[in-house]
C-alpha cells in the first residue's frame, strides 16, 4: 500500500490541527496570523482595515457636523462650522480618507471653533499611524518571507544506500540553483516510522535522528556546488541490522532539513524534503555533476538526480561488519 507522506517532496507538512478549542490564542498572536495567512486573505484583511478606519472615522465626523447644526447652515456665510465644506456623509468620508493619508487638498479644512474636532483630529491622527505601521509592517514581513528562496534549494528525487570506504552509507544530495549562497547552511535528517515500546505504547510517527555529521561538523555545509551528505550506518544507527531485503519490506519516511540564512537578506531559510522505501535505492551511487572547465568549475544539473549501480552487499551492516576481512 501506498504511504501517506509526512512531508511532501516540496517541503509542505501532511499535518492539519483539527478540534483547536483555544482559538483566542491566535488573537493573542494577531501580528503572527495576519502573517502566516494567504495572500488573499492577507489583501482582503489590508484593505478592510483602512477601509473601515475611514467609514468609521467619516461616521463620526459627520455625526459632529451634525449634532452642530452644520448641515443646517451650508449656505450661512457667517456660521462658522467644525469642518469648512462639509456638506454630507460622502464629504465627511473624503475628510476622514484626508486626514487618515495626510493628504490635504485644501478644500475641507478643520476650524478652531470645534474643540470635538481637534480631539478627534488628534485620535485619528494616532490610530491611523498605528493602523498604517502595523498592517505596513505585516505586508513588509510577507513579502520579505524566505519561502521562495527555499525553492531554489533542490534534494534528489532518490536516497542511496552503498559502500563508502568500506561501510555502507545512506546518501541523498542537495543543491543551491543561486549564485548567492545560502550563509551557515546546515542540515538535518530524521527517521519517520511507527514504534511500539516494551511497555506497549505505540507511537505513529517517532522520530530518530539519522548521523549526518554533528560530531565532526560535516552537517555545516559550504553549498556552493552540490553535495552529497552521507549518514554512515553503524551500530548506533537505525539501519544497522538492516538488509537490502528487509529495507524492501520495511515502512518508515526518511525528512530531511536544509537550513541557513539567505546571504543578501539575512533572514532565515529552510527547505525540506523527504525519502520513503520505494525512493532509497540500494547500490546506486549518484552521477557526478561537477567538471573542471577553462578557469572556473560547472555544475550539470541535467544529472543532478540521476544515479548508477555499483556493487554493494546485500547484507546489512552488523553483517558486513561481521563477515572476515
Amino acid at each position: 500500500r501506498r504511504r501517506q507522506r509526512y512531508v511532501e517532496k516540496d517541503g509542505k507538512c501532511n499535518v492539519q490541527h483539527g478540534n483547536v478549542r483555544e482559538t483566542y490564542r491566535y488573537l493573542t498572536d494577531i501580528f503572527t496570523t495576519l502573517v502566516d495567512l494567504k495572500w488573499r486573505f492577507s489583501l482582503l484583511v489590508f484593505i478592510l482595515a483602512y477601509a473601515v478606519t475611514w467609514l468609521f472615522f467619516g461616521l463620526i465626523w459627520w455625526f459632529i457636523a451634525y449634532s452642530r447644526g452644520d448641515l443646517d447652515h451650508l449656505e450661512d456665510h457667517a456660521w462658522t462650522p467644525c469642518v469648512n465644506n462639509l456638506n454630507g456623509f460622502i464629504s465627511a468620508f473624503l475628510f476622514s480618507i484626508e486626514t487618515e493619508t495626510t493628504i490635504g487638498y485644501g478644500h475641507r479644512v478643520i476650524t478652531d471653533q470645534c474643540p470635538e474636532g481637534i480631539v478627534l483630529l488628534l485620535l485619528q491622527a494616532i490610530l491611523g499611524s498605528m493602523v498604517n505601521a502595523f498592517m505596513v509592517g505585516c505586508m513588509f514581513v510577507k513579502i520579505s518571507q524566505p519561502n521562495k528562496r527555499a525553492e531554489t534549494l533542490v534534494f534528489s528525487s532518490h536516497a542511496v544506500v552503498s559502500l563508502r570506504d568500506e561501510r555502507l552509507c545512506l546518501m541523498f544530495r542537495v543543491g543551491d540553483l543561486r549564485d548567492s549562497h545560502i550563509v551557515e547552511a546546515s542540515i538535518r535528517a530524521k527517521l519517520i516510522r511507527s514504534k511500539q515500546t516494551q511497555e506497549g505504547e505505540f507511537i505513529p510517527l517517532d522520530q530518530t535522528d539519522l548521523s549526518v555529521g554533528f560530531e565532526t561538523g560535516d552537517d555545516r555545509l559550504f553549498l556552493v556546488s552540490p553535495l552529497i551528505i552521507s549518514h554512515e550506518i553503524d551500530e548506533r544507527s537505525p539501519f544497522w541490522d538492516v538488509s537490502r531485503q528487509q529495507l524492501e519490506k520495511d515502512d518508515f519516511e526518511i525528512v530531511v532539513i536544509l537550513e541557513g540564512m539567505v546571504e543578501a537578506t539575512g533572514m532565515t531559510c529552510q527547505a525540506r524534503s523527504s525519502y520513503l522505501v520505494d525512493e532509497v535505492l540500494w547500490g546506486h551511487r549518484f552521477t557526478s555533476v561537477l567538471s573542471l572547465e577553462d578557469g572556473f568549475y560547472e555544475v550539470d544539473y541535467g544529472s543532478f538526480h540521476h544515479t548508477f549501480e555499483v556493487p554493494t552487499p546485500s547484507c546489512s551492516a552488523r553483517e558486513l561488519a561481521a563477515a572476515p576481512a
